[in-house]
């Protein structure tokens, strides 16, 4: 049987928009109810993601397929995470979110069977692994191979339900069954760490040392005491969960967990880590600010070949420790371009090395004929000129990539604009680079032609329903990120400005500053239009953690907002 979602297997970039729609919804339906969990729904969200666009087994036509995986939110109250994904995967028209909450409506607070596709009524926190456990063990009876996927909270964990189910699923080796823990260290009156330490009891208020202190992490021995394989990753890191997934599945006769570590309220920052959003809906007046934010999403990715090229291995395991958000493979010829660098048999020996998606970037002349050789290699997406392409070979180049779940490129040259053909292949592109310097040489700077370029593209893509990244390769430095940024630029290349330098995780942090900044000021506009100097006022002060609040007051003035 052929389904649809059945193991959708979406590549990197494409869980990465279907996060973004999930996301969205949260908002709408939150907004439209005047209530709900975004902050819950929000730290979840790219676990979500990975199971229901790459490894959950379902049919929505078909709720109650046998066969199917079955995911069981044990932390009921972000049911509009649960449900936005639902929405997004198939099981019912988007424009019913709106519902949540209504009288009648099979969207309900917590999780309900009245919606076809949800497998338990998430109600009393702490209950979810157990009824889990009795799922994965019937299962295991009915002699099926289908996987419990279950999903708990970090507050549900006060729950001593909770630790009767672990106990339990180690007693069974019960090895067809993942747990989540989502690890946002907020519960509904507090931190969790004020009320319950699941690790280490937190003096004042800041989450950051925390979160960022391995050596304060206790959870994953409790789990480990009571007999479970423990994977722990970084919760919105989609290449981490993915691995965590493969490797849980894998696992036999333990039971698994997958501690997340999140934040709470993901994507939004005055909802990160800020406990007032357990539970409280954004106010529709501030929903437009608040999708623009979540469409602002930004990517840096340091390229390799401007550090040490008898040593690119090094220059990976740099860009691990940096938490670079992928690593740019510029692949040269000699002939496309002046310079030779590697092929794929350099990208083969440094996979092993990364979890971090491959960006490939093809300067070779005939990409259709080697393609393959770069799928095969490891390649997450894989970028080719328009240059040394036409409809025909790129169509084939799209073929080829899609059927292998590889991310989709389109490069363009300085002194070239998008051919007119690119744009039948607008919607299935996840990614255009536009280059900023002439490609094959090193050193030079941006070409400042580039800014109004990424501005005219970005405004012809939105108009062919492009929902990809515009990236943008070459001199980006912590000067002109920020510009770059405000273009429409989204994904950021970094050779010497960030390879160069001797603290890759330092520039990356300052990189990423930079743009946040620029964003800030975006948003800043944004509200200001809507609703005057009210309306930015009134958002400035939803960013209460932290020192936010200032920098966006001082932004506000110095547009003459205050």
């Amino acid at each position: 049987m052929i389904l649809d979602f059945y193991y959708m297997g979406l590549n990197y970039y494409q869980i990465k928009k279907q996060v973004l729609k999930a996301r969205k919804l949260v908002i709408k339906a939150t907004a439209a109810a005047g209530s709900g969990h975004p902050g819950g729904s929000f730290s979840m969200a790219e676990i979500l993601g990975c199971l229901f666009y790459k490894y959950l087994k379902y049919d929505p036509k078909n709720p109650g397929w046998e066969d199917r995986d079955k995911l069981i939110l044990s932390k009921g109250h972000a049911s509009p995470g649960l449900f936005s994904n639902m929405a997004v995967a198939g099981y019912f028209d988007p424009k019913d979110i709106v519902t949540l909450r209504q009288f009648g409506s099979k969207l309900q607070g917590h999780p309900d069977l009245k919606c076809p596709g949800v497998e338990f009524c998430g109600g009393s926190l702490g209950i979810g692994l157990s009824y889990s456990i009795g799922n994965a063990l019937a299962a295991r009876l009915d002699g099926k191979n289908n996987r419990i996927y279950t999903i708990i909270g970090d507050g549900e964990s006060d729950e001593g339900q909770v630790w009767e189910a672990a106990m339990t699923a180690a007693k069974y080796k019960i090895d067809n069954i993942t747990a989540f823990l989502d690890r946002n260290f907020i519960q509904q009156d507090s931190y969790t760490e004020k009320i319950m330490p699941l690790d280490e009891e937190l003096i004042g208020n800041d989450l950051s040392e925390m979160w960022k202190d391995a050596s304060r992490w206790k959870t994953g021995d409790k789990w480990r005491s009571f007999g479970w394989n423990v994977i722990e990753v970084d919760g919105h890191r989609t290449e981490q969960i993915s691995d965590a997934i493969r490797r849980a599945n894998e696992t036999k006769g333990l039971p698994s967990i997958i501690i997340a570590r999140t934040v709470k309220g993901k994507g939004v920052e005055h909802m990160e880590d800020n406990p007032q959003w357990h539970g409280k809906a954004p106010q529709q007046d501030i929903v437009p600010i608040i999708e623009d934010e979540l469409e602002s999403q930004f990517m840096i990715a340091p390229s390799i070949i401007a550090g040490d090229m008898s040593n690119l291995g090094k220059e990976v395991e740099r860009c691990n420790e940096g938490r670079a958000d992928y690593i740019h493979l510029d692949v040269m010829d000699g002939q496309f371009v002046p310079n030779k660098t590697f092929d794929h048999t350099e990208i083969q020996k440094l996979r092993p090395l990364s979890l971090l998606p491959f960006d490939t970037h093809l300067m070779i002349n005939d990409p259709v004929k080697h393609v393959h050789n770069y799928i095969d290699a490891g390649s997450d997406i894989i970028t080719v000129h328009a240059e040394v392409c036409d409809e025909s070979s790129f169509g084939e180049i799209c073929d080829q990539l899609r059927s292998n779940q590889v991310g989709i490129g389109l490069a363009i040259n300085p002194d070239t604009d998008l051919p007119q053909w690119s744009y039948k292949f607008a919607e299935m592109l996840d990614q255009i680079i536009v280059m900023s310097v002439v490609p094959g040489k090193s050193g030079q700077k941006f070409i400042e032609s580039t800014h109004e370029k990424i501005q005219r593209i970005t405004k012809d893509l939105h108009d062919h329903k492009f929902d990809g990244y515009i990236e943008v390769d070459g001199g980006v430095n912590l000067e002109n990120i920020g510009a770059c940024f405000a273009d429409g630029g989204r994904a950021f290349v970094g050779g010497s400005a960030i390879i160069g330098q001797s603290d890759v995780r330092m520039i990356i942090k300052e990189f990423r500053n930079q743009v946040l900044d620029s964003r800030r000021r975006l948003l800043i506009k944004k509200a200001h239009d809507l609703g005057g100097t009210d309306l930015v006022n009134k958002w400035i002060d939803l960013h209460v953690v932290g020192k936010k609040k200032d920098g966006l007051v001082q932004i506000a003035k110095e547009l003459g907002f205050q």
